[in-house]
């Protein structure tokens, strides 16, 4: 055996060990990154970054504390409302985005409310590509958006997917083609009420969009765009049809289910 004097074999095993540190440490370092890359739109504390809409109320006004944190969740309640009404609303983030991937776990809790319409019932959505709430009306009942709509099992035994596409006020390319459908089914399967759901959404601004659920594919379409009817009481203006969204404000719907969120976090795409 040969010998080797000890600051020899020193040298030896750091010059051997320096390239599993610099991956270690690179690797530690790409971890951080997309750590940091993702934010937090909801902080678990409060709504101050966030802007209320309901349907025959003004922009900001909070009827009945409808969406509210509560044990470090994001709720929608009704407990407060004398009556229903049509009060559909809207909680938005105060910036648009263009290019994203946003992630939302939601849970469905509580009561529906009886008197809201009766396909309400465990429905409710996330909005997105959506416009400005200052641009609607007191009476505009839906924003002129895309949906990411939340459904869960009414214990009927029917398949009910979730992560479905609702077009208020607008219109998708689906299969190559302009899709006159207001909702597109996604090929999740059935959840129940109580259970939280992942739901993912990667927009690349007016071209593909991927709809997942607990990090499955569930639907793809592309160019959405204003047009289409659902909407009511807009302001004509805002509903320019044909015209593409490249961008948009996201918001969580209130349609009279409660509805539990406990994460809402998105990553910028936009280079």
């Amino acid at each position: 055996m040969r010998y080797f004097p000890l600051h020899s074999a020193v040298r030896f095993l750091v010059f051997a060990l320096l390239p599993v540190i610099m991956s270690c440490a690179s690797d530690k370092q790409a971890a951080g990154q997309e750590e940091e890359e993702w934010v937090s739109l909801f902080n678990g504390k409060d709504l101050n970054d966030w802007v209320v809409k309901i349907n025959r109320h003004e922009l900001g006004d909070n009827f009945g504390n409808t969406f509210r944190v509560e044990d470090g969740l994001l709720k929608v309640r009704y407990d407060q409302y004398p009556e229903f009404n049509e009060r559909f609303g809207h909680l938005y983030y105060k910036q648009p985005f263009s290019h994203y991937h946003l992630v939302v776990e939601y849970r469905f809790a509580d009561k529906w409310r009886e008197d809201a319409p009766s396909y309400t019932q465990l429905n409710s959505g996330i909005m997105f590509h959506s416009q400005d709430p200052k641009t609607m009306p007191r009476d505009q009942d839906w924003p002129i958006s895309i949906e990411y709509q939340l459904l869960a099992s009414l214990g009927d035994g029917k398949e009910r997917p979730t992560g479905n596409m609702c077009s208020p006020g607008t219109e998708v390319i689906y299969n190559g083609e302009m899709d006159p459908r207001h909702c597109i089914n996604s090929t999740s399967k059935t959840y129940a009420p109580d259970e939280w759901v992942r739901a993912e959404l990667i927009v690349l601004g007016d071209s593909l969009i991927t709809h997942l659920v607990n990090g499955d594919t569930v639907l793809q379409y592309s160019k959405p765009q204003i047009g289409g009817g659902v909407v009511n009481n807009f302001d004509p203006a805002q509903k320019q049809d044909g015209k593409l969204l490249r961008q948009g404000f996201i918001a969580l719907q209130s349609e009279g289910q409660p509805i539990d969120f406990r994460k809402v976090e998105i990553k910028n795409l936009q280079k």
